[in-house]
């Protein structure tokens, strides 16, 4: 029997997306920027690459033997992967509680979106921004909501010591400043 008769392995191929878990009875926080990039990408892989890799598929079968194309095998797991991520950014941007951190106005306290500097207990100082879970870049210094960080700086203020578990033990930090900014604002304009 023809391969192109029987279904592909359903390995790994099948598995839903792996999204960042977010807590039972929790919204889906978002900032404005984090809801634009998602938009964005989604409508990138509805508009350009899931129609490009149809086009690329539908080529390929019409080559003949399925078997042994590399084109249509490649792109029927692609197609797989773009759908896949297409049903994922749906799902969460439906159940997304866009939050607007520059809508909040002058505060010292520390809320979803703020900009937190803080110092660590050996004099190191850092910065962080809290957002949702689908914004997360450690490159960044962006951390979620529900991480430990986020959880032990939410709600504090300015010149506040707040401590939170690391794997190497709790940490102790004072919280030197708190900004809210829509530095994402020019992402909405390009949506």
């Amino acid at each position: 029997m023809s391969k192109a008769f029987v279904k592909e392995s359903a390995g790994d191929d099948e598995e839903e997306f792996e999204a960042p878990a977010i807590p039972v009875g929790a919204k889906n926080y978002m900032t404005t920027g984090g809801y634009w990039r998602l938009r964005r990408e989604l409508s990138h892989l509805v508009n350009v690459a899931r129609p490009e890799v149809v086009r690329t598929v539908s080529w390929a079968a019409s080559n003949g033997d399925r078997s042994e194309n590399g084109d249509y095998i490649y792109g029927k797991r692609r197609l797989r992967e773009i759908d896949r991520r297409i049903r994922f950014l749906t799902k969460r941007l439906e159940s997304a509680e866009v939050v607007d951190p520059a809508a909040r106005g002058a505060t010292d306290q520390v809320f979803f979106g703020a900009h937190v500097e803080y110092e660590t207990s050996d004099g190191s100082r850092n910065a962080v921004t809290i957002v949702g879970v689908d914004e997360v870049d450690p490159a960044r210094r962006r951390v979620s909501w529900i991480s430990p960080i986020a959880r032990a700086l939410l709600k504090a203020r300015e010149g506040d010591t707040v401590q939170f578990r690391t794997p190497a033990g709790i940490e102790t930090i004072e919280i030197l400043s708190v900004r809210y900014s829509s530095e994402d604002s020019d992402d909405e304009s390009s949506a």
